[in-house]
Formats: C-alpha cells, structure tokens, sequence
C-alpha cells in the first residue's frame, strides 16, 4: 500500500470513522458523510426517524448503496451523541 493511502487510512481510524463514511471540512461542513458524496449521515438518519424505509431512501438517493446505508446506521450506533448533537443543531438553525 502507498505511503499515502496509508497515511489516509491511518488518520480515518484515529478519526473513528467507518468503511464508507468521510468527514472533511471542505464537505457539508465536516460532518460525516456517504463517502464521494455530500449525503450526510444526519440526513439520512433524520429520514429514518421519519418513517422512510431503506427502499425510500435509495430510490431518493440514486447515488447510494445498500451498503452504504448499512455504513451509515453503523456510524449512527457507533457515535450516537455526534448524530444527536448534528441532528439537534439541524433542527435548531
């Protein structure tokens, strides 16, 4: 593996992100994200809040996988103060 992408995978562990979720503050503010897209994982927790099923939200998300909503509820349970904290700050602004 190149130094570079080691050192991407190093700084994405020590960040506690999961398999197919970035955070960069040049994308959405650094919030977690779908990673190579600005989907957040607040939104598409608020959705499942909501009452959309999994189907609902890859037919409004073309770009989205089914794992890609499985590495989202992952970083949901993984860090569930983080996504209540963006949900909160969401619903407040």
């Amino acid at each position: 593996m190149p130094d570079e992408l080691m050192t991407r995978e190093v700084e994405r562990l020590i960040a506690g992100l999961g398999a197919g979720i970035e955070s960069s503050p040049e994308v959405c503010g650094g919030e977690p994200c779908v990673a190579g897209t600005r989907i957040t994982v607040r939104t598409l927790e608020q959705y499942r809040r909501q009452g959309l099923t999994e189907a609902q939200l890859l037919d409004a998300y073309p770009a989205l996988r089914a794992t890609d909503l499985v590495n989202a509820w992952a970083y949901v349970a993984a860090h569930p103060g983080e996504v209540e904290r963006l949900i909160r700050e969401d619903e407040e602004a």
